[in-house]
């Protein structure tokens, strides 16, 4: 794997072109002019709807407004995610995000104007002006917020609050990519050296058990050493949320982060209470993996390591490519047609670089074309990063190619379903071309932790924010001793009896993100199940099911993500799809048990 000391000694075919979207920095500040003058020509509309032909003047000037808004929003945070530690960049970025408070006290008016309109009046507009018809779906959607939009003073107050909202997962963001400092680890020269997070991954997957112990603890070290300003950030954020839920009168912060897909909160209970159903075959696991290193205490340091030995190998980023290529075949040409020009066209940041944003995410910019970021460590895991991240890359390709402005952006709720269709197919694919039993049983291993880390650890990371909004709810406290309570708890439920703990494990709240991102890691888990049973209708030659699932990828959010689904036969009201996944972690379970030595 080679490791570059900067951005420039990355070569130019793996590095992403922003260009696409400006050419130049003069070119940026001209759109962020042009959104902020047409921020003021909005907030003139202000008391002046009073027709079919002015409702549609706003609301078409709001669209070209939020498609160039979106743009520079996506080039400022694309660049800052080069270098973290870049100012210059940070700058553009700062800049974007008050361009963005600028739009949204604008407009925040709107919002409680249209609420004010009976149903007669909108149709009426509507009616009279038939241009309105393209904004139709969207304005009679609104009006299920009507119970939870505030008078228009108030919703300006709020608007203009949007950055200091922010600013709790603003400030956590900075810590964990520009501020954090892990500790030193011995590198193979015995010499001291920092670790990294792309280090960190490939040590927890090595054999010598005294250097993942060392870099665990190196790790976890600044997450320790910052718990209480982490859980200042993090106790802020979720409090924030549960206010604003009070504000806006839904029944708990947890309905309120499932309104907009129009879920019930029965699906995450559900979720919840299946899962934990059927924990006893994840704490089976959890007895396999013991036995098999041979351990007389489990700690947390031994959960990443493969189980099965001497199958470790390179896979450059050229070669994770091709295997993508192949193991996607079933999706057809034209999905793999997209997939090459990701490539050709430089879509996708492919290497890990001092300050570089840590992880890989998909971003679709409508108009354009997807980014995709990545920290690519020419390993197995960043073939399944890359599967991944491509599926969220074609998601939002083809609903851009098919859909227009309003409905090409998709739920972040079906998002996970195209990523984790690639991985099954991908495993597939992993399987059906090995024949040593010795390798299979690795590549089985492989998809079990997998399974485990984006199915078990997702819900439990769901129950985790579910019970510290409850807390707050209540009025209750939070803090680091508080998180580090729930946390434990729930990690020792989950994972079961085997596993002795470390000082760091209750800590775990302390380096997740999407925490910030309230109610949202769920969907993981939800997308998984719907992504398994997809994936298993596709292989077995399934015709129809292809056929919707691809036109599912086309269909961005024309329809509510539940009623999305159904049309490729998955539906999460019953608990039939959690289950049907968590019967395929048994299986897995059980036939990589049956394998032997």
């Amino acid at each position: 794997m080679k490791y570059y000391k900067s951005r420039e000694d990355v070569p130019t075919h793996e590095k992403w072109n922003l260009e696409d979207l400006y050419s130049s920095h003069e070119q940026w500040e001209n759109d962020v002019q042009a959104v902020e003058e047409k921020a003021t020509l909005l907030k003139e509309f202000d008391q002046k709807i009073s027709n079919g032909e002015t409702l549609y003047q706003f609301l078409n000037m709001q669209e070209e407004l939020s498609f160039t808004f979106n743009q520079l929003y996506a080039f400022a945070m694309l660049k800052g995610d080069e270098d973290t530690r870049e100012t210059k960049s940070q700058a553009l970025l700062d800049r974007a995000k008050q361009v963005s408070v600028k739009v949204s006290s604008a407009t925040s008016f709107f919002m409680p104007y249209l609420l004010s309109l009976t149903e007669e009046t909108l149709k009426e507009y509507i009616s009279e002006e038939p241009r309105l018809a393209y904004f139709e779906q969207d304005l009679f959607d609104s009006f299920r917020y009507k119970n939870h939009v505030l008078s228009k003073e108030q919703e300006q107050v709020i608007s203009q609050l949007g950055e200091a909202l922010s600013a709790p997962a603003n400030t956590f963001g900075m810590i964990n990519n520009a501020d954090i400092k892990f500790g030193d680890i011995t590198n193979e020269d015995g010499e001291k050296v920092e670790l990294t997070r792309g280090m960190y991954a490939k040590i927890m997957e090595g054999e010598d058990r005294d250097k993942r112990k060392e870099a665990y603890k190196a790790y976890y070290m600044p997450y320790v050493q910052m718990k209480n300003s982490i859980a200042s950030t993090l106790s802020a954020s979720i409090k924030n949320n549960v206010t604003l839920a009070k504000l806006r009168q839904y029944p708990s912060a947890l309905e309120k982060g499932l309104f907009g897909d129009f879920v019930p909160k029965e699906v995450y209970e559900k979720l919840i209470s299946t899962t934990k159903l059927n924990l006893p075959v994840l704490h089976s696991y959890t007895k396999i993996r013991k036995d098999i290193l041979d351990v007389e205490e489990l700690r947390q340091y031994d959960l990443s390591v493969p189980l099965v030995k001497g199958v470790k190998k390179e896979i450059t980023y050229d070669e994770a490519y091709d295997i993508m290529l192949k193991a996607l075949a079933p999706l057809g040409e034209e999905y793999l047609q997209t997939l090459k020009e990701f490539k050709e066209s430089r879509y996708i940041d492919v290497r890990e670089t001092p300050g570089k944003r840590s992880g890989a995410y998909n971003l679709g910019v409508y108009g354009v074309h997807p980014y995709i970021l990545l920290n690519h460590q020419d390993d197995l895991n960043s073939l399944f990063t890359l599967v991944h991240e491509c599926g969220h890359g074609v998601h939002s390709k083809l609903s851009s190619l098919h859909q227009p402005q309003i409905t090409a952006r998709y739920s972040i709720f079906v998002a996970e379903v195209a990523s984790t269709v690639n991985e099954i197919l991908l495993i597939n694919y992993l399987l059906n071309h090995e024949k040593d039993l010795h390798v299979r049983k690795y590549l089985l291993n492989h998809f079990i932790d997998q399974f485990k880390g984006t199915f078990f650890t997702q819900v439990m990371f769901a129950e985790f924010e579910w019970k510290t909004h409850e807390k707050a709810e209540k009025g209750e406290a939070l803090n680091a001793d508080v998180f580090n309570t729930i946390y434990e708890s729930l990690f020792r439920e989950y994972y079961g009896p085997e596993l002795v703990f470390d000082e760091e494990v209750k800590y775990g709240w302390s380096r997740i993100p999407h925490f910030y991102r309230p109610f949202y890691v769920y969907k993981y888990a939800t997308g998984f199940a719907s992504a398994i049973s997809i994936a298993t209708r596709i292989l077995d030659g399934d015709q129809d099911t292809l056929k919707n699932y691809l036109h599912f990828l086309s269909s961005g959010s024309v329809d509510y993500p539940l009623e999305l689904l159904k049309k490729t036969g998955v539906d999460l009201t019953t608990p039939e799809p959690i289950e049907s996944s968590l019967k395929k972690f048994k299986e897995l379970v059980e036939e990589f048990s049956s394998l032997g030595e």
